[in-house]
């Protein structure tokens, strides 16, 4: 029988794990989970939301910690997994710290990779940082690589990656946001969400942005409210300092801007399938808001998902305060160019994506 280790730290990697970990512990095979808790509190929410219990958990999460010491505590953490496991074979997820260590840990005890989320790409490795630079090493090292869409299969084919590697699966984040927004579930947000206002659902963390450009793109949201009495923002604010001190001086006390805790999972995907509008830096987003219809406006300069750019879904505005207010007062006041985002169809996957990872592990499944 199989031993296959899934390795995960953040939020996002939980999202998009809990369809395969569960489709694994479904199938014949032994499923082992270990998670680093790079993310403690956020990664905590999801885990109990999808009711997976890691079998190992490293508890890495230290205040302020570097890059470098980060990974010299995943590499030791998940060697020392992989040497008690024994897996066939080592599953990480995207671009994380977690994710390029997980695959080296298991390169350097010569245990086959599988890299879910394989072949996104922007050519500039210091955007998004360090996420471009991690997800190149994974490629170099995976024995699969699980493509959410074609385009990032031929990226991985510009850079020689073996065909007979490569697997277009759809994204497992569709997966998990199409059983999430199916089961009831009352919001539990402390908000005022029925009173003829329009939702705009904010999010902005990205390291690359830190200093003035994150205080841009802050000031951009306080315009967009102060302009536009019939929207309010809610805003789940990050927990690094680098995003907490600027969102809280520049947007603190505005009239209809909500800055609120991180949400649980189902609370925010609830909360998406109830917003008008997506104002975003991250990546899960930008696949996550366009298979609920909701029109997505980018708060960076490149996105390793042009799929959604050019399927008319998502639109890069960059972090400058005037572009950002005139793309979303477009979308606000402009019925014909918000259907237009809002009816495009989204290329990132059906929700089958962890199935047919799973075949492809089992030696079950067609390419």
């Amino acid at each position: 029988m199989p031993r296959i280790l899934t390795v995960f730290g953040t939020r996002p990697e939980a999202i998009k794990m809990a369809p395969l970990v569960h489709e694994l512990n479904r199938r014949d095979c032994e499923a082992v989970t270990c998670v680093t808790a790079q993310h403690r509190q956020m990664l905590d929410q999801v885990l109990d939301w999808f009711q997976i219990k890691p079998d190992y958990d490293l508890n890495l999460m230290l205040p302020n910690q570097t890059l470098a010491t980060l990974t010299a505590r995943v590499l030791t953490g998940v060697s020392e997994v992989i040497e008690q496991v024994q897996p066939d074979v080592v599953i990480t997820q995207g671009d994380t710290t977690t994710a390029m260590v997980a695959a080296l840990a298991a390169f350097y005890l010569r245990v086959p990779v599988g890299h879910v989320e394989a072949g996104l790409r922007t050519r500039d490795i210091y955007n998004p940082f360090p996420e471009e630079v991690n997800r190149h090493m994974i490629s170099v090292i995976s024995t699969y690589n699980f493509a959410p869409t074609q385009r990032a299969c031929e990226a991985l084919l510009l850079e020689n990656v073996p065909a007979e590697s490569i697997y277009v699966t759809g994204n497992t984040v569709i997966d998990a946001l199409k059983w999430t927004v199916a089961q009831p579930h009352d919001l539990n947000v402390a908000l005022p969400l029925d009173t003829g206002h329009r939702l705009i659902l904010v999010t902005a963390h990205r390291r690359e942005s830190f200093g003035p450009e994150f205080e841009s793109l802050c000031r951009a949201l306080r315009q967009i409210a102060e302009r536009n009495e019939d929207v309010r923002l809610v805003y789940p604010v990050h927990l690094n300092p680098n995003v907490q001190k600027p969102v809280f001086e520049i947007l603190s006390g505005v009239d209809r801007v909500h800055l609120i805790d991180p949400l649980a999972y189902p609370d925010f995907a609830h909360l998406m399938n109830r917003a008008a509008l997506v104002i975003t830096d991250s990546g899960g987003l930008q696949e996550e808001a366009p298979a609920l219809g909701k029109p997505v406006l980018v708060m960076r300069r490149t996105t390793e998902r042009p799929e959604a750019v050019e399927a008319g879904t998502a639109r890069l505005v960059g972090t400058d305060t005037d572009r950002i207010v005139s793309a979303a007062e477009e979308l606000l006041h402009n019925p014909a160019a918000y259907s237009a985002m809002a009816t495009a169809i989204s290329p990132f996957g059906d929700g089958h994506a962890a199935e047919r990872i799973a075949d492809i592990l089992l030696g079950v499944g067609a390419r």
